[in-house]
């Protein structure tokens, strides 16, 4: 814990890390906002399902472009019009009068997506800016556990909220943290500090760097896996049960204590892999798991690996790109993400209809097996980090000289 209590003394990383998780907060709350929401509204899972797809489209489109664009016109101009234009879609939603077609929702939802703030890329830019190079992929693995919170307390509040009081304030709330989140990671002075330079290569060109594109291969089966874990775990006990809650809340805690444990070791090229290896252990544990405390065991084990590997994911990104490419190749990774999670839940929710909540944790460990194949073929292409500086390769240019 010694370089953990280390980096939160370090100025400013105990504040940039608390701003930018309540930033992103409303990322563990909107999808069980608008599900809960709109099906209230339209008495339909399938019309709620619509508003989330187009607005996970929206976010996965956008990622990489908003990312970019903090190069071009700076970070705090492009997280403030993200900001309040995604913060008044989730207010539109939630005061859209009764009687508004499906299709309006749908719209709105669409152009928040399309304007979720860069956060998350943007304070991983800021990062290696702050800490020296042998402290940077212990904050990488301290940030990856400590998003667990959003994904943990975000359902948790968000329950609560719209089954005991109105889905229209939780949605209001959500809204509410991404303003006043989003105010206090936009003002944060470390954000005002870091200008990311103009990137120079053609959008999209960052994917073809290697490990740009493994690590945001991995980054989609592995959180498919994810998804797919978190369906089948409710379908196992059925949807609201405290059981797949506790179960969920377990999975969320072993990354937490995996990345806090993991952290500070060294990346090599095998690190990604060996990660994956007690994931996929995990996974395929909970296939033939028989009852809730086997289940709880094995999702335990695959959650100790979740945090330590985005860990180096972000790690490997942050060593092989230039400077002014690093937001765009952190949304790249986001993107990757985020279908990843609509590719896991869609797959396991075909599986658990045909063959139960084992097919659903079957999917899981099949796309578990393919996150760790990934890492284990090219290895070549991750970077070792032992005893090197995972900063990002800086920008340089020509510079004219006078000839005497």
């Amino acid at each position: 814990m010694k370089s953990y209590l280390d980096l939160l003394r370090t100025s400013g990383v105990g504040r940039i890390i608390a701003a930018q998780l309540t930033a992103r907060f409303p990322s563990g709350m909107l999808s069980l906002a608008y599900l809960l929401h709109i099906e209230h509204l339209f008495h339909s899972y399938g019309a709620a399902g619509l508003v989330l797809a187009t607005t996970s489209i929206g976010q996965a489109v956008s990622g990489p472009l908003t990312s970019r664009w903090m190069g071009r016109w700076a970070m705090r101009p492009v997280l403030i019009l993200t900001t309040l234009v995604c913060s008044t879609t989730m207010i539109v939603v939630a005061l859209l009068p009764p009687g508004v077609p499906l299709p309006v929702y749908m719209a709105v939802g669409l152009l928040g997506g399309l304007a979720f703030p860069p956060v998350q890329p943007a304070v991983r830019t800021i990062y290696p800016k702050m800490v020296t190079a042998r402290q940077l992929t212990p904050l990488f693995s301290l940030d990856a556990s400590a998003q667990e919170i959003i994904w943990v307390a975000g359902p948790v509040v968000t329950t609560f909220i719209a089954t005991q009081i109105s889905t229209v304030l939780a949605i209001l709330i959500a809204a509410g943290f991404c303003l006043g989140g989003g105010a206090w990671f936009i003002f944060s002075p470390e954000v005002g500090r870091v200008r990311i330079p103009r990137s120079k290569r053609a959008f999209g060109k960052v994917l073809t760097r290697p490990t740009v594109l493994v690590v945001t291969v991995v980054g989609f089966v592995l959180i498919g896996a994810c998804a797919a874990i978190e369906a089948s775990v409710v379908a196992s006990f059925g949807e609201g049960s405290v059981e797949s809650g506790a179960v969920l809340a377990v999975f969320a805690l072993g990354s937490l204590v995996g990345g806090l444990a993991f952290g500070h070791a060294p990346v090599g090229r095998w690190s990604l892999a060996r990660r994956m290896i007690v994931f996929v252990v995990g996974a395929v544990a909970s296939v033939i798991a028989w009852e809730f405390w086997s289940l709880t065991a094995a999702v335990l084990i695959a959650g100790l690996a979740v945090a330590p590997a985005l860990a180096v994911m972000f790690a490997a990104v942050s060593s092989s790109v230039k400077f002014s490419d690093t937001a765009e190749a952190y949304g790249w990774v986001g993107t990757g993400q985020l279908i990843g999670a609509a590719a896991g839940s869609a797959i396991a929710g075909v599986m658990i209809d045909h063959f139960d909540a084992r097919g659903g944790l079957a999917a899981a460990a099949g796309f578990a097996v393919f996150a760790l194949l990934v890492p284990l073929i090219f290895a070549r292409a991750l970077p070792d980090l032992r005893g090197r500086d995972a900063s990002p390769i800086p920008d340089t240019e020509p510079v004219q000289t006078l000839r005497p």
